[in-house]
């Protein structure tokens, strides 16, 4: 396993707080638009408002996100591979914990020393998990 650089764990830790709190700051976490991926192989190109629209429906009783860098892989001088394991807990009803826990990768575009991301891929599909839990209506 690699080491984790401060820049990588810093950004994470950023990452993490700010998604917890929906800070505007998010944003600029992100290249505009980014990448993302499933295990099924669909791929999406996100612009970041969209994005960031999504995530801020606490109508599915989002409560918090851990996310812990496991490894960094340094892909050449400007952009880095992260992989992280993150853990989101839902309380869609009162008492009704739901935990989803997943290992992500993310590749990050590095450029005096302010990380964006520009791919993120999930190893499981989030969207049909979340569906199958209740969060998320299933698509008819």
């Amino acid at each position: 396993m690699n080491q984790v650089s401060d820049v990588v764990k810093t950004f994470f830790e950023e990452f993490e707080r700010r998604s917890n709190t929906f800070e505007s700051g998010l944003a600029f976490q992100f290249s505009d638009p980014f990448t993302t991926a499933d295990p099924d192989g669909n791929i999406q190109i996100v612009k970041t408002d969209d994005f960031l629209v999504g995530i801020s429906n606490q109508s599915i009783g989002f409560q918090f996100v851990k996310i812990v860098v496991l490894d960094e892989t340094q892909l050449d001088d400007h952009y880095v591979m992260a992989k992280v394991h993150v853990h989101m807990r839902f309380e869609k009803d009162p008492g009704q914990p739901i935990d989803l826990k997943d290992y992500s990768t993310y590749v990050l575009f590095i450029k005096d020393d302010l990380p964006k991301i520009v791919f993120y891929l999930t190893h499981e599909n989030f969207m049909k998990i979340m569906q199958e839990r209740g969060l998320l209506p299933t698509k008819q």
